[in-house]
């Protein structure tokens, strides 16, 4: 019997893979610590080690680096945070078989560790240049419910593509622009799929088999997004004690996905568009330019012309980012696809925790079909996972929905996307957001934190939208 070592300080994860792959024929051994996990490998071989890349006393590299010493023969998969390609680079260099990025998929988990059985050691799955396995299956397809090729597959991730008119606008709009260069302004909710359609462009691009690097800007600490997006050279600031590649040169012949940009300091907004004109990086601290080649897709939920109006961001660079836009719709205007998705989220939860539920009762289908979805598919994707562990019979059913659902503080705008009579639906839905808003805020005594945690979306999202209705907070 094979054996697997996974290492990681995630009781649940732990506990989860344990399941998982004891399941698929596997002896599996958890440590919680990088330490421990070593002790463990050096009394008993593994045939392979499943480790998070930050542990409480080691970090991925570090541990593969003690791996290699005393188990050569033993291949090393990494867990990696959200989109950290230039953590990926590192730890393919430094001898890790190949890397899985969080939230983590059982099913590509066992292929990734067949795989590494497969492969002699100290081999990898991928070239470090793309960051992208062998393994991935580009071009394969899913057959959803309700039949027909509904799903594509792109590397680690399916996309959806929806049956109401509006996803099959988004789709079109996708196909066209895909196989260019231009730049795409993504719009949309908190929520409502920005990276999947932009990871789905670059997978239809000509610039597929190069990297794609994810950066949320609004994440960025002002004083290290010039290093993070530029890279900086030795000695640059305190604390810069080696060059650091910036994620325009990680994204090199690749795609670089900016999401929330209108979080990007001025500063940095000059120097985007520096880079986006000329093709030339400069390195903070450095004093000569490098020239790339990078296609650049942006993500924002806010209006970026409110923006470019009250002088928060540069109009010369919205019209140079803006050559073509997609505006991804909440789930609440695109009600026909909400089951299709519901049942993809089955699926992932039934790999994530090891059950066979196999659908919806037809009053939970009724309730998720009214409810308004504030937090759009990544909020129905955590609901079908509660619902799917809350779950004890074939089908999920009332009792596992959350209460927020079954008894929802208001009732969305029913609409029908091939009404004529609708003729501004968009205004309508605003209407609804609006007196949601208000609604919560009320309760709440205008605590705008926590009405943020109860209509689930960030803070940020929250005050954009206050701003946006004008909404007097007294």
């Amino acid at each position: 019997m094979k054996k697997v070592l996974i290492i990681d300080d995630d009781v649940d994860i732990c506990m989860l893979l344990n399941r998982y792959l004891s399941k698929n024929g596997f002896h599996v051994e958890e440590a919680f610590r990088g330490e421990n996990g070593l002790k463990m490998l050096i009394k008993e071989n593994f045939d392979v080690v499943l480790c998070d890349f930050r542990l409480p006393d080691f970090n991925g590299l570090e541990l593969i680096k003690e791996i290699r010493k005393h188990r050569p023969q033993t291949q090393v998969i990494i867990i990696t945070g959200y989109s950290d390609v230039k953590v990926a680079v590192k730890t393919l260099k430094s001898g890790a078989f190949d890397y899985v990025t969080k939230p983590i998929q059982p099913e590509e988990i066992l292929l990734t560790i067949k795989s590494a059985m497969e492969m002699s050691p100290g081999e990898t799955a991928a070239p470090v240049a793309s960051g992208k396995s062998k393994s991935s299956d580009k071009n394969s397809s899913k057959t959803s419910k309700g039949g027909g090729d509904k799903r594509q597959k792109y590397g680690e991730y399916y996309y959806v593509k929806g049956a109401s008119s509006k996803a099959t606008q988004i789709h079109q709009s996708i196909e066209l622009i895909a196989p260019t260069d231009m730049s795409v302004i993504i719009l949309g909710e908190t929520g409502t799929g920005k990276e999947v359609a932009a990871r789905t462009i670059h997978a239809k691009s000509k610039r597929s088999d190069k990297p794609f690097v994810a950066i949320d800007c609004g994440a960025l600490p002002k004083e290290l997004a010039g290093s993070e997006l530029f890279g900086h050279v030795k000695g640059a600031f305190t604390g810069a004690v080696q060059e650091k590649p910036g994620s325009f040169e990680l994204a090199n012949e690749g795609t670089l996905f900016l999401d929330e940009i209108g979080n990007l300091s001025y500063e940095n907004q000059i120097k985007l568009l520096r880079v986006l004109q000329e093709r030339v990086i400069k390195k903070v601290g450095g004093t000569k330019d490098i020239e790339i080649d990078v296609r650049v897709l942006v993500a924002t939920n806010e209006n970026l012309k409110n923006a470019v109006g009250n002088g928060t961001f540069r109009e010369d660079l919205f019209y140079r980012l803006n050559e073509f836009r997609i505006e991804l719709p909440p789930l609440r205007e695109r009600k026909s696809d909400l089951m299709e998705f519901a049942h993809y989220f089955l699926e992932l939860a039934n790999a994530a925790l090891d059950k066979e539920v196999e659908g919806f009762d037809e009053k939970v289908v009724e309730k998720m079909q009214n409810y308004y979805w504030h937090g759009n598919l990544r909020e129905l994707k955590n609901v079908v996972k509660r619902a799917t562990l809350l779950s004890s019979g074939k089908n999920i059913d009332l009792s596992c929905l959350p209460d927020e659902i079954i008894h929802p503080s208001f009732i969305a705008f029913k609409n029908d996307e091939n009404d004529e009579e609708i003729t501004d639906l968009k205004s309508v839905a605003e209407r609804a957001e609006k007196r949601a808003i208000l609604e919560v805020l009320k309760k709440t005594g205008y605590n705008k934190t926590k009405t943020a945690e109860i209509l689930k979306v960030d803070r940020k999202t929250l005050y954009n939208k206050i701003n946006a209705y004008n909404i007097d907070l007294g």
